[in-house]
């Protein structure tokens, strides 16, 4: 579209001289676009309103940030920017032709704003025109374009740029990833060793430490190893990097991606995601045939059985009539391509009146303390989203049809019906490996992640998250010795495990599998679906049963030796957030689902699970942890590489970064990172690593603090290792003080000695706040322990959310939520009335606690 055509022609409000002397003073405030600016022309970063909008939008000239009529003053108060261009779309109805039609669809050249045309709209009735003009506030001067003879060349040239920029969501956009992706020059001729590894559907850990996450089936020889430490704190210590720079083995495939549509494959020689036009082939190599499986014996796709089907019809109540609901509280969300996840969990959220308190709330307060960008702000984001959600601006009934008439002869005015969150999810899923994507994710991993940030970004005096939290409180007993262990964790999600076990329809269930068989292997219709009806009070039974501890380390045989484990509640949350565990691995390697019904109960009573501590003739284990080596010669220590090049991918110097590596004993980036951020501020923060002898560390540690007035100071490296461990910084240098720098007996005099002394060296202290400016602070925040609001454990269901489709990496999700005394179905963009609520088939179920 040529652009450049909008500053063509048009009548000058006033002469060109004029035009340019008042620009004059605004000049050095107007910038042109360039690669890499974000321009935000078709949404408010405060509110959904856009150029479709009644008063349109206001685009910054120097940030090039969009806002909406109502939030335009904000700006102009807070950072002083006088010249905005203002982008308007206008609807029209058709002028109708000779022949009384509406006159012929041809291509409109009034239109230049990158805006969706609207669906409630028969394109054939309406015409678009979009306006484009300058204004200079405080006094609301307006410029119309074009006026390319009047307007001095450099407005001229930003104006053109702000409307030829791309979308800053253009990643987004459904396709995009595939897009971008291109066949692996190895792929074709990979070499796959004939060494016998084959590789079971679940129960993988890394090869080289024990991370049972993010791990990577490297396509050569089979080695299962961890990928790269991500900087929000998820990933893995880089071994599958760390075995191609060994080996050249190039590509591996992430496991948990696989499915018989692909997976996900990464090229470490062309350092990028890839295509495996092989990948099937590949795959068989180690025993997984899944994708063999993609078209069954009667030549259906697994998501074209009819059974499935009926999931999808039951799950939106298909064939039903529904009736649409609007106003505040039923705002619909558009999908974004597979970001219905997001849809249905923050549906759910903002039903929660702490998250609205929280966000819409203080959203006068959140918006007028935002930073200079707010579309990179978490508070204004989710302010923004909820007021969205729950103001109705965006969810009016359809104009009565004696008024369309009247308001079409002048001009339509566009009802919003739902919006579209793609500048929160731009700005959440940021950094994220999966979220980021346009892929299919996880409802219960997304939950996860949204609470992760609300704790990272506080609101207000009261965190809403905590209203999920709760305290768990586990019991590990060794099964040799009989003595145990309790402690305690906090969690946000009670997971439910399916007792398939105990379904009471199993005659059922093997005649219906019989029949399957038959019809496959005959080629016919597939017989009606049969669930696996499982009760609820099974599944609770599965959760309180004890669980096996893999690598249980005895502390009373100070040996390994058989444990188990069992979970109680030390505290009841507010709001109890229960996953059915259905996903899982069949034996034939396919993720699938087990499509079950549940009889979830409306009242729930969790009581009989509240911890009751150590109880009358139970025995403790031992504070002793497990030894740790160390080697007799530091030198022999051999530092982790691929450690040291993610810390200097983040733009530290490389001899900091191996420093780092090294005093944290090779545990991984993510706690050579947190030495990094306590040491950056010293004098040799980046100057070469210089390993002394092991006599010598702690001699010259003491020498370089003696300057300070300290003696008998601990190596920082056995510090560094403490702390990694959850200690603080001040009593991991008591303890080894206390035992003479004896790692081993260090850790034992922790554990011994679990309140730490209340008084101590203020040299120590001064030099702990200069170590480590945080230590204080994290201290501080230690003490109070974790926030719960603790309660009964009586509970009513107000929404679940549920999934149709044979994995979280494929499918939809819905949410149903109780309001107003009735069941509302939230499928996307779509709210209705429910009429037949299906509470058996759902995934995340949410529950509010009942006054006592």
């Amino acid at each position: 579209m040529q652009r450049a055509a909008l500053f063509r022609g048009g009548d000058a409000q006033m002469a060109a001289g004029d035009l340019g002397e008042l620009l004059v003073p605004y000049m050095p405030t107007i910038r042109v676009p360039k690669s890499g600016d974000r321009v935000y022309k078709t949404e408010c970063a405060f509110s959904y309103d856009s150029p479709d909008s009644e008063g349109g939008l206001y685009v910054c000239m120097n940030t090039f940030l969009g806002f909406g009529r109502e939030h335009i003053e904000r700006h102009y108060r807070k950072t002083g920017q006088c010249v905005y261009l203002h982008l308007k779309r206008h609807v029209r109805e058709k002028v109708p032709g000779a022949s009384g039609g509406a006159l012929p669809k041809r291509r409109n050249a009034k239109l230049f704003l990158d805006l969706e045309i609207s669906s409630d709209l028969n394109s054939d009735d309406f015409e678009y025109e979009d306006e484009a003009k300058l204004v200079l506030f405080p006094d609301h001067y307006e410029i119309s374009l074009p006026n390319i003879e009047e307007l001095p060349a450099l407005v001229t040239i930003a104006c053109d740029a702000l409307l030829s920029a791309k979308s800053p969501y253009r990643k987004q956009e459904p396709d995009s990833w595939e897009e971008e992706l291109q066949a692996s020059k190895h792929a074709k001729a990979l070499v796959q060793l004939d060494n016998g590894v084959r590789i079971p559907p679940s129960g993988w850990k890394c090869s080289r430490c024990d991370l049972r996450e993010n791990l990577w089936l490297n396509l050569t020889d089979g080695s299962v190893l961890c990928g790269k430490w991500f900087f929000d704190g998820s990933g893995g210590n880089g071994h599958a990097v760390e075995h191609y720079r060994e080996t050249g083995y190039p590509l591996a495939v992430k496991l948990g991606t696989i499915t018989p549509d692909g997976a996900d494959v990464y090229s470490f020689d062309e350092e990028e995601p890839v295509l495996d036009p092989h990948i099937a082939k590949h795959l068989a190599h180690f025993g997984i045939d899944m994708l063999q499986m993609q078209v069954t014996e009667n030549g259906l796709r697994d998501n074209d059985i009819k059974p499935r089907v009926s999931e999808w019809e039951v799950i939106q109540e298909a064939g039903v009539k529904l009736k649409p609901m609007y106003g505040p509280g039923y705002t619909g969300m558009k999908n974004l391509g597979n970001s219905c996840y997001l849809n249905a969990v923050m549906q759910a959220i903002f039903s929660i009146p702490e998250f609205q308190r929280a966000y819409v709330g203080n959203l006068p307060r959140i918006f007028d303390y935002s930073p200079l960008d707010p579309t990179q702000d978490f508070n204004t984001q989710m302010a923004k989203l909820g007021h969205g959600l729950l103001s109705g601006q965006y969810s009016k009934p359809p104009m009565k049809s004696e008024l369309i008439e009247q308001v079409m002869k002048e001009e339509h005015k566009p009802q919003h019906n739902g919006i579209s969150p793609r500048m929160f999810k731009a700005f959440i899923s940021k950094g994220h490996p999966e979220f980021s994507s346009n892929r299919q994710q996880d409802a219960q991993e997304f939950f996860l992640h949204l609470i992760n940030l609300v704790e990272r970004n506080p609101v207000g005096s009261e965190n809403p998250s905590d209203v999920f939290r709760f305290l768990v409180e586990e019991r590990t007993q060794c099964c040799q010795s009989r003595k145990v262990r309790y402690t305690d964790r906090v969690d946000y999600i009670m997971q439910l495990p399916v007792a398939m076990e105990a379904a009471t329809n199993k005659d059922e269930l093997i005649a219906y599998e019989l029949k399957r068989r038959e019809a496959e292997a005959a080629r016919r219709p597939l017989p009606e679906l049969v669930r696996a009806k499982i009760p609820f009070s099974a599944c609770l039974q599965a959760f309180s049963e004890p669980s096996n501890v893999e690598d249980f380390w005895s502390s009373a045989l100070q040996a390994k030796s058989a444990g188990v484990k069992t979970s109680r509640f030390a505290s009841f949350p507010e709001y109890l957030v229960v996953q059915i565990k259905k996903f899982t691995f069949g034996l034939d390697w396919i993720p699938k689902k087990l499509d079950v019904s549940i009889d979830m109960p409306d009242f729930l009573d969790i009581t009989h699970l509240r911890a009751r501590g150590l109880q009358p003739g139970e025995e403790e284990l031992p504070d002793i942890a497990p030894p740790i080596v160390i080697p007799d010669d530091p030198k022999a220590l051999d530092i982790d590489e691929s450690s040291v090049m993610q810390l200097a991918e983040m733009g530290f110097p490389l001899e900091a970064c191996r420093k780092a590596v090294y005093y944290t004993g090779n545990l991984g980036a993510e706690v050579a990172f947190n030495w990094i951020i306590a040491h950056m501020e010293e004098p040799d923060f980046a100057e070469p690593l210089v390993i002394p002898a092991f006599g010598e560390v702690a001699s010259s540690g003491a020498a370089a603090l003696g300057a300070v007035g300290l003696d008998n100071q601990p190596p920082e490296e056995m510090v560094a290792i403490i702390i990694s461990m959850g200690f603080q910084r001040n009593l991991a240098i008591q303890a080894l003080k206390a035992t003479n720098n004896n790692l081993e007996r260090a850790l034992e005099w922790i554990f011994s000695h679990p309140d730490p002394e209340e008084e101590s060296d203020p040299a120590l202290d001064t030099m702990d706040m200069e170590n480590n400016a945080n230590a204080n602070i994290l201290a501080e925040t230690g003490s109070e322990g974790p926030r719960i609001k603790d309660g009964p454990g009586r509970y009513e269901l107000f929404g679940f959310i549920s999934h149709m489709g044979t994995s979280t990496m494929s499918g939809h999700y819905v949410c149903h939520l109780r309001k107003e005394g009735r069941w509302v179905i939230y499928n996307d963009l779509r709210v209705c009335a429910s009429e037949r609520p299906p509470k058996d088939l759902g995934y995340i179920y949410f529950y509010h606690r009942i006054p006592s």
